[in-house]
C-alpha cells in the first residue's frame, strides 16, 4: 500500500524564542526528550536502516529506495502522520501477529537522508542541524506532522526555532538555506522558507552590513571585491559599490528565489536604481554561463523553455521608473525576447519602453553583442525592430525627436561598419530603418558607408552599388560631394552620376555669372550619360569629365574674383 502526503497544514512560530545551539551560529545540537525506546545503534545493509534495540523491529518503512527497520512506540508517539497510519493498517492489517507492518511513503522532503535524521530524533539519538539540512528538515517534520501537539519539543519546533536563527542572525546561512530548498521547492514556498529567507536577505541588504555581528567580515570582503573591479555597475545612479556588496551573492540565487527577494528588497524601499542594476548583475551572470540555445549541459528544448520562462520573468519584475535599468540591458533582453519568442506582448511593451527613452542614448547603448562565434560582432536586427516601434510610435507622437535618433543611427552605422562580418543585406537593412527625413544631411551616413567599403574590399560592383543606393547628391555638403568625386571606392556609376550633377551645377553657376563658357565636350557627356542609363561607364570616361569638372572650377574661381574687382573699381568711381 503506497501512502501519499497530499494536504499541507501551516502553523506560526513567529513567536518561538531561538534555539540556543551548540555555540557556533550556523549549527545546533538536538537531543530530544521522552523518548519510549533507545535505539542502541542503527545498522545499514545495503539500503536497509535497521534500528538495533532489545526487541525485535515490528514496522518496516520504505523511503525511496531504502527501507527502515523500525519500531512503532517510538515513531508514532513523535508523527501524528505515521500514528494515523499505522493504526489504519493495524485496523484492517489481516496479517499474522508477530508480522512488521509496511508502510511506504512517497515525495517526503528530503528523502532517505532527511528521513534518516528524523528516526534518530525519534529513537533519541542527537542530530545536527545546520543551515543546509534545517529546511528539509523541518519540512518533513511537518510532512509527518511532529508538532507540539503530540510532545513538548517536537521537531517542528525544534528545526523552526533553529531555522528562525539563522535567517535573522547569519547572511551565509541564509543563501545555504536557499540552496536547500531546490529540492524541496513546493514546501519549502507552502511554509514560507522562501519568502522569509528573501525577506531576511533583503532586510540586511538594505541595512548597513555592520548591523549584523556575525557577517560583517563577510560582507566588508565582498564591498572590497566590488571595488576592485574599478567601475561601480551603477555608474550614473548616484550609488556605489557600498551598497552592491549584496550582489554577487544574489546573482547565484534560482530565478525563482531571486524573484522573491528583489519582491521583498522593493518593500524595503530600495532605490529603483538600486534594484535595476542587480537584476542586470543577475542576467549576466546566469545568461553568460549557458549561450541562448547553445547549452551541452542539458537537452536543447529543455534550456530553450527556461531560458524563455526566465527572461519573461526578467521583464516582469523591472522597476518601471525612469533611468532605473540602462538602455543597453533592455536592449539585451529584447534580444533575448525574439530570440526566444516570448509573449509577444510582454515583447511589444518592452519594445515601447526603449523607444520611449531613444532619443537619450548613446550609440554604446545600442551596441548588443552576439553570441555566435560566425555571427557579426554586434546585432543590428534588435536595433531595426526597435527603429520600426520608435518611428511607429512617431505617429501618436509628434514632438518626438527624430533628428537626434538620426545622428544616434549614423554613429552606429559607423560603429558597425567595421566589422567584416556584417553582411551587405543587414548594413542595408539598418541604413534603411531610419526614414530620410530623420536626417539633416547625408554626411553623416556617406562616412559610415565609405567605412564599410573600406572595411569590406571584397565586394562586387552590384554590392557596391546597393550600399551605395542610398546617397543623392543634393543631401551632402560641398565638401562630401569632393570626397565622392574622388572616392575610387565607390562605384563607378554613382561617381559618374556625381560627376556630371557636379558639372551640370558649375555650368549653370558660370552662365548665371555672365560667363560665354560652352561645353566643348557635349558629346562626350551626351555618350555617358546613355551609358549611365545602360548601367555601362569606364574609368578613362570619369577621369575626363572630373578634368572637365576641376577646369569648370577654375574658371569660375577666375570669374568670381573678376567680379570683385569690378565691384571695388566701381565704388571708387562712383
Amino acid at each position: 500500500m503506497i501512502h501519499d502526503k497530499t494536504a499541507m497544514g501551516r502553523k506560526s512560530f513567529d513567536g518561538e524564542t531561538p534555539l540556543v545551539g551548540s555555540g557556533k551560529h550556523n549549527r545546533c545540537v538536538v537531543l530530544p526528550a521522552n523518548v519510549p525506546i533507545l535505539a542502541d545503534f542503527f545498522e545499514r545493509r545495503n539500503q536497509n536502516w535497521i534500528a538495533r534495540t532489545n526487541s525485535a523491529s515490528d514496522l518496516i518503512i520504505q523511503v525511496g529506495d531504502s527501507c527502515f527497520h523500525l519500531h512503532k512506540i517510538p515513531v508514532v508517539s513523535k508523527s501524528e502522520y505515521l500514528n494515523r497510519l499505522v493504526f489504519q493498517r493495524i485496523r484492517n492489517s489481516r496479517e499474522n501477529d508477530g508480522e512488521s507492518l509496511i508502510i511506504q511513503i512517497v515525495d517526503l522532503p528530503g528523502g532517505t537522508k532527511t528521513f534518516e535524521l528524523v528516526v534518530k530524533f525519534c529513537y533519541g539519538w542527537k542530530i545536527d542541524i545546520t543551515a543546509t539540512n534545517v529546511a528539509p528538515l523541518y519540512c518533513a517534520a511537518h510532512f509527518l506532522e511532529m508538532s507540539e501537539d503530540l510532545e513538548q519539543g517536537n521537531l517542528i519546533s525544534k528545526t523552526e526555532a533553529f531555522l528562525s536563527f539563522l535567517m535573522i542572525s547569519s547572511w551565509k546561512d541564509s543563501f545555504r538555506i536557499f540552496k536547500s530548498c531546490e529540492s524541496i521547492s513546493t514546501w519549502a514556498k507552502e511554509l514560507q522558507i522562501v519568502k522569509r529567507c528573501a525577506e531576511a536577505v533583503a532586510w540586511k541588504a538594505s541595512t548597513n552590513p555592520k548591523a549584523f555581528s556575525f557577517d560583517c567580515e563577510y560582507a566588508a570582503h565582498w564591498n572590497f571585491e566590488a571595488s576592485k573591479r574599478g567601475k561601480s555597475e551603477l555608474e550614473g545612479t548616484g550609488t556605489g559599490t557600498a551598497n552592491t556588496w549584496w550582489f554577487e551573492d544574489v546573482s547565484f540565487l534560482r530565478i525563482d528565489h531571486f524573484i522573491e527577494v528583489i519582491q521583498s528588497i522593493k518593500t524595503r524601499g530600495v532605490k529603483s536604481a538600486l534594484v535595476g542594476s542587480c537584476i542586470a548583475n543577475w542576467t549576466t551572470k546566469w545568461f553568460s554561463q549557458v549561450r541562448l540555445g547553445l547549452d551541452k549541459v542539458t537537452p536543447k528544448h529543455m534550456t530553450h523553455q527556461l531560458h524563455r520562462v526566465t527572461t519573461e520573468c526578467l521583464i516582469r519584475m523591472l522597476p518601471t521608473e525612469e533611468k532605473s535599468v540602462s538602455c543597453n540591458f533592455l536592449l539585451y533582453l529584447l534580444k533575448a525576447g525574439v530570440m526566444l519568442k516570448i509573449n509577444s506582448e510582454l515583447l511589444n511593451v518592452l519594445e515601447r519602453r526603449i523607444a520611449s527613452v531613444l532619443e537619450q542614448c548613446h550609440v554604446s547603448d545600442l551596441l548588443v553583442k552576439n553570441v555566435g562565434d560566425n555571427d557579426p560582432v554586434y546585432d543590428v536586427g534588435v536595433i531595426i525592430r526597435l527603429l520600426q516601434s520608435y518611428f511607429s510610435c512617431m505617429l501618436s507622437n509628434p514632438a518626438a525627436k527624430s533628428h537626434a535618433v538620426g545622428r544616434l543611427v549614423d554613429g552606429l552605422l559607423a560603429q558597425v561598419a567595421r566589422d567584416e562580418k556584417l553582411t551587405v543585406k543587414s548594413f542595408k537593412s539598418l541604413v534603411d530603418a531610419l526614414p530620410q527625413n530623420a536626417r539633416y544631411c547625408d554626411d553623416n551616413l556617406y562616412r559610415a558607408i565609405d567605412m564599410y567599403l573600406k572595411a569590406h574590399p571584397s565586394l562586387i560592383e552590384e554590392e557596391r552599388t546597393t550600399v551605395c543606393r542610398v546617397l543623392e547628391y543634393h543631401r551632402l555638403s560641398q565638401e562630401a560631394r569632393q570626397h565622392v568625386m574622388k572616392n575610387d571606392r565607390l562605384p563607378l556609376k554613382l561617381t559618374a552620376q556625381f560627376v556630371l550633377q557636379e558639372q551640370v551645377n558649375m555650368t549653370r553657376s558660370m552662365i548665371s555669372n555672365g560667363s560665354n563658357y560652352r561645353r566643348t565636350n557635349a558629346q562626350t557627356i551626351i555618350r555617358i550619360s546613355k551609358h549611365l542609363e545602360k548601367g555601362q561607364v569606364n574609368a578613362q570616361e570619369i577621369k575626363m569629365i572630373r578634368k572637365d569638372v576641376e577646369m569648370i572650377k577654375s574658371q569660375l574661381k577666375e570669374l568670381h574674383n573678376c567680379k570683385v574687382k569690378l565691384q571695388k573699381q566701381l565704388k571708387i568711381f562712383g
